[in-house]
């Protein structure tokens, strides 16, 4: 888990520069996690270093003789440079605070507000499905867990991970006159990816209808998460899906955690299905 920010970071830089952009990328999510600047440092360390390696291909102009050592050398230095100026002396100590804040905040809705804090849980988690909000919410869980300890937060999260696909595709079951052929065939790997803690596996679908498929799907998540902290239900690892539910002490309440998610799943699977129009499908 250590890896998570450095990696988040080099392919977000990656995906805008290319290959030099995975050294500044990759320094400056260690970086984040030094400072403390958490999730949303890694996503700014990724950016960062993305465009300033762009910018130095653009600005620097180097004789035909010398352009080899621009992509091994010159790119990757002089960005590692900026990026771990700027995110030591700029961007570390802001984005800390705000990790810091969010955390306080969510951590504070404990209690009497747990259920609150697994909607908003639910409702981060289902929103983008993988995208920042998503992996907002799944870096807080992880952070909660303490070696050796249960966090009721990383129980709300997988929860509410695992409603999206599985809600969809209990919508392609038990309504299949709303979804094509095709459609139908992908519900039944989303079962799949939804048991794993998939929650990509919903996003084709949001894709296709996304006005209708995420709030149904961040409803039923919100359902899950709230559920889970309600009951006070804990888990022992940051993922598994299904298959740590039967691993011996790794749920804590698991009867209670178990209702969350079919709920959850019903509330996406029944919304879906009401909300989705029909379509002509030739089986």
């Amino acid at each position: 888990m250590g890896l998570m920010y450095p990696i988040l970071a080099g392919f977000i830089a990656f995906s805008i520069a290319d290959r030099p952009g995975i050294v500044p990328g990759m320094i400056g999510g260690v970086l984040a996690a030094t400072v403390g600047a958490g999730f949303l440092g890694g996503m700014a360390a990724g950016f960062l270093a993305g465009y300033t390696v762009v910018f130095l291909k653009k600005t620097i102009k180097l004789p035909k003789s010398l352009q080899g050592l621009m992509p091994v050398i010159i790119l990757p230095v002089l960005s590692t440079l900026v990026v771990g100026l700027v995110m030591i002396f700029v961007i570390g100590k802001p984005v800390s605070a705000i990790n810091v804040a969010m955390s306080a905040w969510l951590t504070n809705l404990n209690g009497a507000n747990a259920g609150l804090l697994g909607i908003i849980i639910g409702l981060m988690m289902a929103f983008d499905m993988g995208g920042p909000f998503n992996k907002a919410a799944y870096a807080f869980g992880v952070s909660t867990l303490v070696a050796g300890q249960t966090s009721m937060i990383m129980a709300a999260v997988m929860a509410a991970g695992m409603t999206p696909p599985l809600g969809i595709a209990l919508a392609t079951v038990i309504a299949k006159k709303k979804f094509t052929l095709e459609e139908r065939e992908s519900g039944k790997s989303a079962w799949a990816l939804g048991f794993a803690f998939i929650t990509e596996g919903a996003i084709p679908f949001a894709a296709a209808d996304p006005l209708k498929i995420i709030p149904s799907t961040m409803v039923g998540a919100a359902v899950a998460g709230a559920l889970s902290m309600i009951f006070k239900s804990a888990i022992v690892a940051p993922h598994g899906g299904i298959f740590l539910l039967f691993i011996p002490h790794a749920v804590t309440n698991l009867v209670g955690y178990i209702i969350a998610i079919v709920a959850g799943t019903i509330v996406t699977g029944i919304m879906v299905s009401v909300l989705k129009k029909d379509v002509v499908v030739k089986s």
